[in-house]
């Protein structure tokens, strides 16, 4: 059975898209409601969660712009503090906001809820992938979710059942070739269909390719040693990550001599497609970085 859940956002009710067409608004002329509108209050948003997560009776969760995350700090690690089951929908996720420019486009905010002590967090690919985050989130009860989302329509990736299934495993391999792989792509929300693109076009040129989604690298992390190597074969050293944020927790998962396609500095004011051709997403520069592992 589904738990009753309370949702919210923070002034950006209609870009979240968190509004169904069972929410009703909580008034102060009507109590009866199931969502609330804080207004552009994101820690007031938060810290109003953890109280209803406290108090009991319903799953709380609010959304906002991921690069909001920043003002409602304080209480998301106090949710993670307190094991609070909390749900925080983040949206907007990258450069590929585009034109509010670098001061609304997050790049480090991945890494900071991804390190945060006792925090899921999930990037999905597609609406299969945000599905089973959905799922996962609304099963947790020993801590909080966040849950972060682009702002671009994606492409559905097609799924056999084994893969359907390792989904909730936080990491699976999407695509493969026969054999042990030359190269491994790893690839998390937004960015999985380029490094798909990318991998197609290596294995018309001969090589082995395999493409890895992990739309939760704790969810993934707390797998068995055996299926991480399932996954991930140590004895293959040739990885590159591609994530449109910032790129040095990535190393975890391609080592020193991985590359890592990404972010080392804020983005820039543009139109999203332009952002990702000028940062390097894009599936010639996926073939360029892998090229130096596979000729080295």
């Amino acid at each position: 059975m589904l738990p009753e859940l309370l949702g919210g956002s923070a002034d950006l009710a209609g870009s979240n898209l968190t509004i169904w067409n069972g929410s009703k608004p909580l008034t102060k002329e009507d109590a009866s409601g199931n969502y609330v509108y804080y207004g552009v209050r994101e820690f007031g948003m938060a810290a109003i969660m953890n109280g209803v997560a406290l108090h009991g009776g319903f799953v709380p969760y609010g959304a906002t712009f991921l690069i909001f995350m920043e003002y409602c700090r304080n209480a998301v690690r106090m949710a993670a503090l307190m094991k609070q089951r909390s749900i925080y929908v983040f949206t907007h996720d990258s450069i590929g906001l585009g034109e509010d420019g670098p001061t609304h486009q997050p790049i480090e905010q991945l890494a900071s809820l991804r390190t945060t002590p006792n925090m899921s967090t999930w990037r999905p690919a597609d609406a299969v992938e945000s599905a089973v985050a959905w799922k996962a989130a609304l099963e947790r009860v020993d801590g909080p979710t966040a849950l972060v989302f682009s702002r671009q329509g994606l492409p559905h990736q097609k799924r056999d059942a084994e893969q359907l299934a390792n989904i909730a495993k936080g990491g699976y391999i999407l695509s493969d070739s026969e054999g042990t792989p030359d190269l491994i792509l790893i690839a998390t929300g937004g960015e999985v269909g380029l490094a798909q693109d990318a991998a197609e076009a290596l294995r018309q040129k001969g090589n082995k390719v395999r493409v890895v989604s992990m739309p939760s690298t704790d969810t993934f992390d707390a797998q068995s040693a055996a299926y991480k190597q399932e996954v991930l074969p140590l004895e293959v050293t040739n990885r590159v990550a591609v994530e449109a944020a910032i790129e040095d927790y990535w190393y975890k998962y391609v080592g020193l001599d991985g590359r890592v396609v990404g972010m080392s500095t804020f983005g820039e004011s543009a139109p999203a497609g332009e952002l990702f051709k000028e940062f390097g997403f894009t599936v010639d520069n996926i073939i360029a970085v892998a090229g130096e592992l596979l000729e080295a």
